[in-house]
Order: C-alpha cells, then sequence, then structure tokens
C-alpha cells in the first residue's frame, strides 16, 4: 500500500495481525485470508465468556479483483466487465458469511448468536457498484450515497420479525448503544452517547426508533475549498454554501455542494436498459434542496420553494450543530510515519 508526504511516496506493507506485521499471506485472497481468521477465533473462543467481533472484509472495495471461478457463474446474465467482478467480489464475500455463520452453528454458539450486516455508505458507480433507483454515489450526500442497506439474523429474533423490511430510522453510532445495552443488557447511564438503543424497533414488530434526525454532514473544507469570512479567517459557523445535509422525520434539506451530479444522478446499471429521468439542473447560485423523503427517496422532486418555512428550520438545525463541532484539521505530512523506519509495516508512529 502506498502512502505520502509532500513530494514523497512510501510504499509497504498493510496488514497486520494483532500488533505483528502479517508477512505469510502473500498471494491469497484477502476475503478468504479474513474468513479463515474469523473461523479460527470462533473455534478457539471460551464458550463460557461473551464474545463481541467485528469483521470488516475489504470486498466489496476498489481496486476489484476476484478469483475467477467466483466470476464464472455470470458470464451469461453480465457482459460489463466491472459489474462481473464486482459481482464475483459479492459472491465471494457470502461464501465467506456462510462459512462463518456454519462454524457457529458447529461450535454450538449460533443459538446465542445476533448478527448485523451492514454497509457503511452508497457504492462508487464507477468502480462496479450501483444505487439505482436512488439519486447519487459514495461521497455524495445524494441518498444512494448515505442511504446503507443491511439485516439483523439470529434465533433470538422472533418469528414475527424474520423476513420483514425495517424502515425505521437507524443510523450508525445507533449500533453502540443497540448492542451494548439492547442485546448484551448493560448499562450505558451516564454515557454521552449520539447514537440511541434501537433495538426494540429492530426486534419487535410495529415498534418505532426512538432516532427522528440523522445529520448526515456538514463539511466546510468539502473538496478542500474553504470557506473564509470578510477577514479571510475561516469560517466555523455554517451558511448555506456549505456542504451539508439533514434528516429530521421525513423532510430531507442539502445545501452547497451535494457531490456527484447536482442534475442527472440517477444511473441505471450498465446494459440495463433503463433510461434515467432528465431533471431541470439547478442553477450554481442555488445552493438548497429539500425533500420528502419518505415519499420521495429517490429525491426527483425539490420542494425548497414549496415549504421555505421547513428549510428554515432545518437551517437552523444544521447551525446549532455547527457550534458544537470540533475545528477541521488538516496537519502537514509527517516523515516519522514512514514504515521503514520502523518494522516495515504500516503502522502508528507517534
Amino acid at each position: 500500500m502506498a502512502g505520502f508526504s509532500p513530494g514523497k511516496q512510501w510504499n509497504a506493507l498493510d496488514l497486520r495481525d494483532g500488533e505483528k506485521k502479517a508477512t505469510n499471506y502473500s498471494g491469497k485472497y484477502s476475503t478468504h485470508v479474513f474468513t479463515e481468521r474469523v473461523q479460527q477465533v470462533i473455534e478457539q473462543h471460551d464458550l463460557s465468556k461473551p464474545m463481541f467481533l467485528y469483521l470488516a472484509f475489504q470486498a466489496v472495495h476498489s481496486p476489484l479483483q476476484v478469483p475467477k471461478r467466483y466470476m464464472d457463474p455470470y458470464n451469461k446474465t453480465i457482459k460489463h466487465k466491472t459489474r462481473k467482478t464486482f459481482a464475483g467480489m459479492v459472491s465471494c464475500m457470502d461464501e465467506g458469511i456462510g462459512n462463518i455463520t456454519q462454524t457457529l452453528h458447529d461450535t454450538g454458539m449460533w443459538n446465542n448468536t445476533v448478527i448485523v450486516f451492514s454497509t457503511d455508505n452508497g457504492g462508487p458507480i464507477n468502480v462496479g457498484a450501483n444505487n439505482w433507483p436512488l439519486r447519487g454515489e459514495k461521497h455524495s450526500v445524494w441518498e444512494g450515497g448515505v442511504r446503507g442497506v443491511g439485516f439483523v439474523s439470529g434465533p433470538v429474533l422472533s418469528d414475527d420479525v424474520r423476513g420483514t423490511v425495517n424502515k425505521e430510522m437507524i443510523h450508525v453510532s445507533d449500533w453502540f448503544p443497540t448492542l451494548v445495552t439492547g442485546v448484551a443488557g448493560m448499562d450505558l447511564t451516564g454515557t454521552k452517547l449520539d447514537g440511541f438503543n434501537v433495538w426494540d424497533a429492530i426486534a419487535r414488530k410495529d415498534t418505532l426508533s426512538p432516532r427522528k434526525e440523522i445529520l448526515h454532514d456538514i463539511d466546510p473544507f468539502y473538496g478542500r475549498t474553504i470557506f473564509t469570512n470578510e477577514s479571510g479567517i475561516p469560517c466555523t459557523d455554517y451558511n448555506t454554501s456549505m456542504h451539508a445535509a439533514i434528516r429530521y422525520g421525513d423532510w430531507k434539506l442539502i445545501t452547497g455542494d451535494p457531490g456527484f451530479d447536482r442534475g442527472c444522478g440517477w444511473k441505471p446499471a450498465p446494459d440495463s436498459g433503463i433510461n434515467p429521468p432528465s431533471i431541470p439542473v439547478k442553477p450554481l447560485n442555488d445552493t438548497i434542496w429539500l425533500f420528502n423523503i419518505t415519499a420521495d427517496p429517490n429525491e426527483y422532486n425539490d420542494l425548497s420553494k414549496k415549504h421555505p418555512e421547513v428549510v428554515e428550520e432545518l437551517v437552523s438545525k444544521l447551525k446549532a450543530y455547527q457550534k458544537t463541532a470540533v475545528p477541521v484539521v488538516w496537519p502537514p505530512g509527517d516523515d516519522r510515519a514512514n514504515p521503514a523506519l520502523g518494522d516495515g509495516a504500516w503502522g502508528p508512529w507517534l
């Protein structure tokens, strides 16, 4: 993996097992490596103790690479090479999750296990992913960039919620209190958190989520564009030219540069034969979008002119959030990060 300091580039191994650099996996596909390591952890676990295991596969992510046998099943159905590789990577990851689940069964752990599978963001369209019919992609605040899919599974879930679709509002910050309090039954009283315990909304049919809003983003340096005041000092106060988005109830407000494509951000899968909608592009000086995201999840209809009172309310929320934000800092490069000065692999250097 390459790393950078101003005017320099370093290449080094970027794989560790605990604190030790892992040098014995050359030529092995990482999805297989991570799957097998997790199976070892499960098999060696003391069943008298609880276990939390977090697995972050490198799939599905660029660079798009996968053993050929995982792409072959798609030869007749997917002609686009990038999409075919992407599909093969998904199949390999799916196989790995199946193998891990089987290991939980084999060790007797499955009957007391909860599995959460989730993405971190929408997919990047130029490297095989597709978010159709949602608008946008990774690095944008359109729904195609911020709306994630996932599932929760395990025998602790009752029959009336298994196989159902849950559209309650859940944010990534909710997983910590949900797993610690909702699943493990531990007390987080007195702990200051951004997240909510949403276990009841997941495990009990027709139960509402306690979360009513999500701050998707506020970034005064989006695209490294620095917003300054009249004295040239970087702004700390929010303004509607800043890249930002917030969801409150049914409403979603976007301001500034949303990322990806201001006008035609709907991209069907290659070779699908689907024609994307054509909607007039807003002028560059018009930096506010408002959507009823429940009724219009594909973000076709901008309602900012029809509901200025909602815009005003959500802008006030963004201003309040920005006042509590820690200032953005871009530190200079540090030559001490050079892996050659350590054990030859990427790791902490301070």
